[in-house]
């Protein structure tokens, strides 16, 4: 892996959220070699009002009052920066020209507070990681002191949605141009990043199997022995990423089957027919400590994907969680999911949904659930960053050929 570095990581996902994320695993790996500065997401305007009751807005404005540190050492190697500065919030322009200039004057802000604090850490020449952040980091390659070289990382196609598309389209591809090299976590962002900076590499995605520790003990108590085979979900049910129709679909035409749905829902999955089919099970949203024993349950794992420009290049990590509990899974056909095609049954409508499961319950192969496992366990994030220093080597290497 990257090692004996001084690197900054800027992205949309600050150190204290919520759920899992890509851009914080990647930065606890990478202290293990290295001095990482994560830079918390900077409090703009509009946030320090509409969430001026959220914890991590709370903590910003201490920040920025000097009533609290902005710098925190949370492991040996890794610090947290908590900007000192108030950004303007500008996504409502509607000019290119207009948002260009107010959003160098956000750089500017966050540019300085980095500068600041990397050197009172003594950095020297870092590495720039920027998590799919194409507005706020846009203007850093030029803005941080000494920086070495660009990591743009991509993890989604963030600029379909209707918030970053009025100027992420342009600013992304902009950005990925000028990056030292682009790293994705799926072959289709790959592909797509590669439109724009010949040196965008598939690093793969780690997972973190820590969690599976409670897996080995008894199937979930919650679910009642009905007798029919289970058919299991794991993870939000939202709407824009799940394909209700096709879930609603296969419940009808398959009442011998038991659905399981773990997880919270949002209101369209609150109002669909699901709800009203005997053999579909919402359990809600669950502690972490549970997910193990409620897979365990499962006799087939599902990953029912709506493809749509969001969706299409993603990679989904519940696929080698399955995995890694050996369990037969069936999922949507994307290309990000032909690397999953010797371990998993894929998909494209109902039909080949059902006759998948049917595949499944049915297997009597003893070895597949060991295969499964090597597989999903293969994907750690050492190997991730590993792939990434391959990239940089290279990329590097042919920088100085060229020289």
């Amino acid at each position: 892996m990257i090692r004996n570095k001084d690197i900054i990581i800027v992205g949309l996902q600050p150190w204290d959220i919520e759920i899992g994320s890509n851009c914080k695993n990647i930065a606890a790996v990478m202290a293990r070699s290295n001095r990482v500065l994560y830079v918390n997401r900077a409090l703009d305007r509009i946030s320090a009002f509409r969430e001026k009751n959220d914890p991590k807005t709370i903590v910003r404005k201490q920040s920025i009052a000097g009533q609290a540190p902005d710098l925190c050492n949370i492991a040996p190697g890794l610090w947290t920066l908590d900007p000192r500065t108030l950004l303007e919030s500008i996504n409502w322009i509607p000019f290119a020209g207009l948002f260009d200039r107010f959003n160098r004057i956000n750089n500017r802000r966050l540019a300085d507070a980095i500068n600041d604090a990397a050197a009172r850490l003594g950095f020297r020449d870092p590495l720039l990681f920027i998590d799919n952040d194409f507005f706020r980091a846009f203007y850093l390659p030029e803005m941080l002191d000494g920086i070495s070289g660009t990591i743009y990382y991509i993890r989604d196609n963030l600029t379909s949605q209707p918030y970053f598309r009025r100027h992420g389209v342009r600013l992304e591809q902009a950005l990925m141009a000028k990056a030292t090299l682009v790293a994705a976590n799926s072959s289709w962002l790959a592909s797509y990043a590669r439109r724009h900076n010949p040196s965008s590499f598939d690093i793969g995605q780690g997972c973190d199997f820590s969690w599976m520790e409670n897996g080995n003990g008894p199937a979930n108590p919650l679910l009642q022995d009905s007798g029919k085979p289970v058919v299991g979900y794991v993870g939000a049910l939202i709407a824009s990423r799940l394909d209700i129709r096709l879930m609603e679909t296969l419940a009808a035409k398959h009442p011998e089957w038991q659905f399981v749905l773990v997880g919270p829902e949002d209101e369209a999955f609150r109002q669909s027919a699901l709800h009203a089919m005997d053999n579909v099970l919402f359990t809600g949203n669950r502690p972490a400590a549970e997910l193990p024993s409620w897979i365990q349950s499962f006799d087939v794992c599902i990953n029912p994907q709506l493809v749509n420009p969001m969706t299409i290049g993603n990679y989904p990590r519940k696929i080698d969680e399955y995995l890694a509990f050996g369990k037969p899974v069936v999922a949507t056909a994307t290309e990000a999911m032909n690397m999953f095609a010797p371990y998993v049954y894929l998909s494209r409508n109902a039909d080949e949904y059902a006759a998948a499961i049917g595949k499944g319950l049915a297997e009597n192969d003893t070895e597949l659930p060991a295969r499964r496992r090597a597989f999903a366990l293969s994907h750690t994030w050492e190997n991730s960053l590993a792939a990434l220093e391959r990239a940089l080597d290279s990329v590097t290497h042919k920088t100085t050929e060229n020289a």
